[in-house]
């Protein structure tokens, strides 16, 4: 079995504070993809800058308490990869790879972002040179007979069962038209050729969802959305048995405004 959870953490000192920590040693996870984690490796507590037990990559972003992600590995990697080639992006925080026996699996952050300001013109870069490089990591790890996973906070949800209020969301960002159609391209065999293991085994279900605004009742109300992904090359795909996102029992025991979503491969 290889179990690989991600998690965007909101702030990886606030939610070792928050019951992360508690959490990551009873995880049953072989990988663990953070995102947002927002400090450098410096600034992380030893607990989780180096967790007994765990190989760690963190990638912090170049702008301070921005971005961040990280990888953390029963096993240790056989290689390593910050960023994906960009020149505007490679030091921001948003994409790390590890090479573990037969698979690549890489912790993702894409920007999140705002219609009509530079946040979103952002996203728009980002997703424009990001999928190129996932066709290339699919065919390159094929030809050397290795499988992908990538995991993280896409921030973009992909269809209505996405999200709790898809109707008065059609024009925010996150649900936009063209968004959806970026994530279509990404899924479609014939293009970038990867499988959103999550919603392979939950095909007629709303949700499950993985993020909830701190404002109001979402998180009570389930009134969420699924941007938090695993997506997969349909050889290792096809293995998952089990997916599912682990939502806090009340409000108070959550450690994120997102939950960790984990699927289990049986190899």
């Amino acid at each position: 079995m290889l179990t690989v959870t991600s998690a965007n953490v909101n702030g990886l000192r606030a939610a070792a504070k928050k019951g992360f920590v508690p959490w990551l040693a009873e995880t049953a996870a072989d990988v663990l993809c953070l995102q947002e984690v927002r400090a450098e490796t410096a600034q992380l507590p030893e607990e989780v800058r180096e967790p007994a037990g765990w190989h760690t990559v963190h990638a912090p972003a170049a702008a301070k308490g921005r971005a961040g992600v990280s990888l953390y590995t029963r096993r240790e990697p056989d290689r390593v990869q910050i960023g994906f080639g960009s020149s505007e992006f490679d030091a921001s925080g948003r994409y790390a790879e590890a090479d573990l026996p037969g698979v690549t699996v890489a912790s993702l952050y894409l920007p999140s972002g705002e219609v009509g300001t530079e946040r979103q013109d952002e996203k728009e870069r980002f997703m424009a040179e990001f999928l190129p490089y996932l066709v290339e990591l699919r065919q390159r790890s094929a030809a050397d007979g290795r499988e992908v996973v990538v995991c993280g906070d896409w921030n973009i949800a992909h269809q209505e069962a996405d999200l709790k209020n898809w109707k008065a969301n059609q024009k925010k960002s996150g649900f936009l038209p063209e968004e959806r159609a970026w994530l279509t391209d990404v899924l479609d065999e014939t293009h970038g050729g990867y499988v959103d293991v999550v919603r392979a085994l939950h095909p007629d279900t709303e949700g499950p969802y993985s993020w909830w605004s701190y404002r109001g009742r979402a998180f009570d109300n389930d009134a969420g959305w699924r941007i938090d992904l695993i997506c997969a090359t349909p050889g290792i795909a096809s293995k998952a048995v089990k997916a599912y996102v682990e939502r806090a029992a009340s409000y108070d025991q959550r450690w994120s405004d997102h939950a960790p979503v984990t699927v289990a491969f049986d190899l």
